[in-house]
């Protein structure tokens, strides 16, 4: 059952209170309010519909769930493609018409409750490790009954193919029965174990909550340039280790992070602006009605990474881009100036124009990508500098701040308690303590930034990554409240 009622009402009015503050007035829906009765266009079966697009057909409405074609609504069940949103007025038969009389509005895919929203975090592979952070975790903060989308990471990528990285921590890992998410221990011969296992189990209590392998990231990004070289041959190999019969039903679909297409992160790739789109159309071919996501750069700089990853082209067949609007400035620049790494807007003194969420974001929407496949990024962590004597932002520093697990980083659990908040600049929060200069999101700010996102007609939002908020999973529920 979940967890909406207390819980929920309490985020939403903290996150009212901070918009309030803010200075800004937002129009907020009557939850009482009756359903529209009007119908979409009718259904068409020559026509490609995408998560959240709606139809009617025979005086009902419908959403999608997730791309599809030529499948009726109302004849797939509770666990199909097509949603039923109850009856409507004006819808007319397909038969008697071939097409939509009007393109349907597209909305996001979403957990019953989430508003059609979309509200997904980052669960990190190596996170059981040094972090101690596991599957049960996510039931344990809460954060399962307000999740819409886990998205697993990372599979590498070898040889033109998608690949498992940590098998032990995936499908061997034994947990015991005060570990486990359903309280039973493994057994030593049983065929699955690790955190595969859990988020099978994680999904049986969790029926709603979809589940995305991702591939790349940061540290893989580099064998990307090397399966676009034939996109059907990666997709294939993708689709096969998905749905291997050991982990059958545990995925819903799969994300790519490719750091950066036709651009350098940790290595540089000149494949060109059409491998991209090449490598997500065989995707979408190869995976049907499943799930296609894609965590993207932020760089909204003139002539940045996004003018040269092929995403305007590539956006038909994704359900929906996670935009990474987050580590815009940090202290690998070890002098400063000191700067919030996750600014929603561009603001006086800012060290690189364009490196903000409203920039990328409006970059995004003028190469045609419809604002619903957009995802806010939120980090659930801060950027800091030591050395550091002024405490707004733009001051000079010595180098990073020490983190728990790497200098210049540290967990939202451990800033909000050690280094809480003095300040807001661009819509993000930021403290001074010690000599140390902080930036990160809180639950006031996430209450502005989705907001904000709510304006702007997006998706909703995505997070890199669970173990960094409490363990109340206070920064999920913010995001719950904020896009609902």
């Amino acid at each position: 059952m979940r967890r909406l009622n207390t819980r929920r009402m309490i985020a939403a009015l903290t996150a009212a209170l901070a918009v309030m503050t803010a200075g800004v007035i937002y129009t907020v829906a009557n939850p009482l309010a009756s359903a529209a009765t009007a119908c979409s266009a009718a259904w068409s079966a020559s026509k490609v519909y995408v998560g959240g697009d709606t139809a009617s057909h025979k005086g009902t409405e419908y959403r999608a769930k997730w791309w599809t074609q030529g499948e009726i609504p109302g004849t797939t069940g509770e666990w199909g493609v097509w949603e039923s949103k109850g009856a409507c007025g004006g819808g007319t038969d397909p038969t008697q018409s071939a097409s939509p009389t009007a393109a349907p509005t597209e909305h996001p895919t979403g957990n019953p409750g989430q508003g059609g929203k979309i509200n997904a975090a980052y669960f990190t592979e190596w996170g059981v490790y040094g972090r101690n952070y596991h599957v049960k975790n996510i039931v344990s903060s809460g954060s399962a009954e307000d999740l819409t989308h886990i998205v697993y990471a990372f599979g590498n990528v070898k040889n033109g193919q998608c690949t498992m990285d940590d098998s032990y921590a995936a499908i061997d890992k034994a947990y015991t029965a005060d570990q486990s998410v359903d309280g039973k221990a493994d057994t030593w011969d049983q065929p699955l174990r690790g955190n595969f296992n859990q988020l099978k189990k994680l999904k049986q209590m969790y029926p709603d909550l979809q589940i995305l392998w991702s591939f790349g990231g940061w540290t893989y990004s580099g064998g990307f340039g090397q399966a676009a070289q034939n996109p059907a041959a990666f997709a294939e190999s993708c689709y096969n280790l998905l749905h291997d019969s050991r982990w059958k039903g545990v995925f819903d679909g799969i994300d790519i992070d490719w750091e950066y297409p036709n651009a350098c992160g940790l290595t540089c790739d000149a494949s060109g602006t059409n491998a991209y789109p090449n490598l997500m159309s065989a995707l979408r071919s190869k995976f049907g009605n499943e799930l296609v996501t894609s965590a993207i750069t932020g760089d909204g700089n003139a002539g940045g990474k996004i003018d040269l990853g092929g995403y305007g082209k590539a956006a038909q067949y994704v359900d929906f881009y996670m935009v990474m609007t987050y580590d815009y400035f940090g202290a690998w620049d070890t002098d400063g100036p000191t700067a919030p790494h996750a600014p929603l807007n561009s603001y006086s003194g800012q060290p690189i124009a364009g490196f903000d969420g409203a920039t990328a974001i409006a970059k995004l929407k003028s190469l045609g990508i419809p604002s619903e496949k957009l995802l806010l990024g939120f980090g659930y962590y801060g950027r800091g500098w030591t050395g550091v004597t002024q405490s707004t932002p733009g001051g000079s520093a010595t180098g990073p701040a020490p983190g728990t697990y790497e200098a210049g980083i540290e967990d939202y659990k451990v800033l909000v308690n050690e280094c809480p908040a003095t300040g807001t600049v661009a819509g993000t929060a930021y403290a001074y303590c010690n000599g140390e200069w902080w930036s990160y999101d809180t639950p006031a700010t996430i209450a502005t930034k989705t907001a904000w996102a709510n304006g702007q007609g997006l998706g909703g939002a995505f997070a890199w990554e669970l173990s960094g908020d409490t363990s109340d999973g206070d920064l999920v529920s913010a995001i719950a409240a904020g896009i609902n």
